[in-house]
C-alpha cells in the first residue's frame, strides 16, 4: 500500500529506527489508525444492503453475509479487499486488548496482538474480497484468541 504522506515521514525518521524489531507496544504514527479507519468504498458497498458499520465484530459477521457482487468488477475488487482488510484491522485494534497498528519497514499496515504475532490484515481482506475465505469474521476471532 502506497501511503505518499508516510514515505516523507519514514525519510525523515529512518535513523532513528532501532536496529532490532520495534517492541510489541511501538504503534503506527498518531492520525494513522483513524485514516485506516475510513474505508469509503467498503462502507457506501454495504450501506447499499442496509449495513452499518460500527467498528464491532458483529459488523465483521455482517459482511462475511453480504452477496459477492464486487467480483463482477474487476477494477473494484482489489480496492474493496483493501478496505475490508483496512476495517478488519481497525476492529482489531479497536476491541482486542494490546492489539494496534504497525507499519511495516515496506510501509506495510498490519495489526500486531500483545503476543507479538502480526495479523496482515489487507491480505486476509483481498483473500475475502476474491475468495469469500477466510470469513472476517473467522480472521477477528483468531486475533481475539490470541
Amino acid at each position: 500500500m502506497n501511503i505518499p504522506f508516510l514515505d516523507a515521514w519514514r525519510k525523515r525518521h529512518d535513523d532513528e529506527r532501532p536496529a532490532q524489531p520495534p517492541s510489541a507496544d511501538e504503534s503506527a504514527p498518531e492520525g494513522v489508525a483513524d485514516m485506516l479507519a475510513e474505508c469509503d468504498l467498503l462502507r457506501s458497498r454495504v450501506q447499499e444492503y442496509g449495513v452499518q458499520l460500527d467498528d464491532t465484530p458483529r459488523s465483521l459477521a455482517a459482511i462475511d453475509q453480504l452477496p459477492p457482487r464486487w467480483r463482477d468488477d474487476p477494477e473494484e475488487l482489489p480496492w474493496l479487499g483493501n478496505d475490508a482488510g483496512l476495517y478488519l484491522g481497525t476492529v482489531i485494534v479497536r476491541t482486542v486488548p494490546g492489539a494496534h497498528w504497525y507499519l511495516t519497514p515496506g510501509g506495510h499496515p498490519v495489526v500486531r496482538l500483545v503476543s507479538g504475532r502480526e495479523i496482515h490484515v489487507v491480505q486476509a481482506g483481498l483473500d475475502w474480497a476474491m475468495n469469500g475465505s477466510p470469513e472476517l469474521s473467522q480472521v477477528y476471532a483468531e486475533a481475539a484468541e490470541g
